[in-house]
């Protein structure tokens, strides 16, 4: 019978003490939440960080909202706050409101405190990467950031900003990954096109510059920028009947763009198609009288048919010039004549482009002009000094 007894005895003592060690196992939870309450953060904090490493409470969705709470409270606490890493107190307080809403849903009773928590978080995230971007600190600030956009996935405003702080410091790839982040959330915009290629431009990386313009393109098929950079590079390597047909495009987009007719009519010179970069020239010109390709090109133009006159005239025998050398000679002054407007309006446009000053002082001399093509012959003689 005594031997019965005492195991029952046993038994009975066993039985009553799970309660007190499952309550031991809860209390550091009510502990943190009783200090918290009380103000007492830094024991709250003690409390808590014990109950997310302890099995019987680290999957609970009340504790990880505790420990939200705690390390938010300390954030915003100018006494605790000093007691937290740099970043620390928001980086936790986001783990924690995760966790949250991973154990119990948006839908849970913690969930739902815990999503709107975050928009907080969120807020305060952004501000610490605007100020630290402000002080010039991009270290700080992209990594403010980019908690940011770990906080609202969806939200690209702080991608954005992360790439314009990666930018500043000259971290070319840190934000190429960043809008091209965007681009994977289907953000567009001309700005984000426009950085990308300067970026390509500054590291001199032409195929990386044709790449992202012909995606800029496909977003943006009239943007007359864009037209204009894909335009510039056919020309640059040389590809004249593809930049033609560019530049034409780029016209029906822009028809009031001087500088694309003056742009057109050179490739019609090379082309030899004369009289469609005369017209070219003469629209540019319409459109813009300060142009000063297309005002020194029409200078060109008839200085060009003036000597080609004079040649025919100078290469006549004595019997062929006596028969028709004059109409040739009148016709090459006539041209001569025709150029000095164009190359005086381009000189005033840029009056030490050496190539005006040769091309009119030969006209003025050419047309009897004495004096005026001594007087840019001296110019001339100065520039060369």
């Amino acid at each position: 019978m005594k031997k019965t007894f005492l195991t029952i005895a046993v038994a009975v003592a066993l039985a009553g003490g799970l309660p007190s060690l499952a309550f031991a196992q809860t209390s550091a939870v009510t502990n943190a939440i009783l200090n918290q309450r009380s103000g007492l953060l830094d024991k709250a904090r003690t409390d808590i960080d014990k109950a997310i490493v302890n099995e019987k409470t680290s999957g609970k969705a009340k504790t990880w909202f505790t420990r939200g709470q705690v390390y938010e409270g300390m954030l915003e606490s100018p006494i605790y706050g000093k007691q937290l890493q740099p970043g620390e107190g928001l980086q936790k307080s986001y783990e924690s409101y995760n966790k949250t809403i991973e154990l119990d849903t948006k839908d849970g009773e913690f969930g739902k405190q815990a999503v709107a928590r975050m928009d907080g978080l969120y807020g305060r995230a952004f501000n610490d990467a605007v100020n630290s971007y402000n002080e010039k600190s991009y270290d700080k600030a992209i990594e403010s950031y980019k908690l940011a956009s770990r906080i609202k996935p969806q939200d690209t405003t702080a991608v954005l900003y992360s790439a314009y702080a990666s930018e500043a410091k000259q971290d070319f790839a840190g934000a190429k990954a960043s809008y091209n982040q965007l681009l994977g959330m289907n953000y567009k915009s001309v700005t984000l096109y426009s950085r990308l290629l300067q970026m390509a431009k500054q590291q001199n990386d032409n195929a990386e510059a044709a790449k992202v313009v012909q995606q800029a393109l496909v977003a943006y098929p009239n943007n007359k920028s864009f037209m204009l950079e894909d335009l510039n590079m056919s020309l640059a390597s040389g590809k004249g009947e593809d930049a033609l047909a560019k530049i034409n495009k780029a016209i029906i987009a822009d028809p009031g763009n001087s500088n694309l007719y003056a742009v057109r009519g050179s490739m019609y010179d090379q082309q030899k198609k004369n009289e469609l970069a005369v017209a070219d020239y003469k629209k540019a010109v319409e459109l813009e009288p300060n142009n000063f390709d297309a005002q020194f090109n029409l200078g060109v133009y008839n200085y060009n048919k003036a000597a080609d006159a004079y040649t025919k005239a100078s290469k006549m025998d004595l019997k062929t010039y006596q028969a028709s050398g004059k109409k040739f000679e009148t016709e090459g002054k006539k041209y001569f004549e025709a150029s000095v407007p164009y190359f005086e309006k381009a000189l005033q446009l840029q009056p030490d482009d050496r190539n005006t000053l040769v091309s009119l002082q030969k006209v003025y001399f050419r047309l009897g002009r004495n004096a005026d093509s001594e007087k840019l012959n001296a110019k001339l003689k100065t520039l060369t000094k």
